[in-house]
């Protein structure tokens, strides 16, 4: 088997999100490749511009709106920090995903 390589002291991944906007079929199979590698949950969001605005790559105007995102094909959660009732659905969620 291949190991990745990662910096020392580096969580383990909990969560990936890919975008199916992404247009590189390449890079996509080796993503979804290294999920199941590692038993990490996949979560595919529709457009890579969305997931650059939750990782925080966009600007915003005086109401908080995006007003411009950068496309974004891929991000990895390591933390979940505290536990709110938000993250015990997203935890259920990914449970009944993975029954499936």
């Amino acid at each position: 088997p291949h190991e990745r390589p990662t910096p020392p002291n580096t969580p383990p991944p909990r969560l990936c999100c890919l975008s199916k906007s992404c247009d590189n079929e390449e890079y996509t199979k080796l993503i979804r490749a290294l999920c199941n590698e590692g038993e990490v949950h996949l979560i595919m969001v529709d457009d890579g511009k969305e997931l650059g605005a939750w990782c925080g790559m966009c600007s915003l105007d005086e109401e908080g709106e995006v007003k411009k995102a950068v496309r974004c094909s891929c991000a990895v959660i390591t933390d979940f920090g505290e536990e709110t009732h938000a993250l015990s659905i997203l935890l259920d969620y990914l449970k009944k995903q993975a029954e499936e």
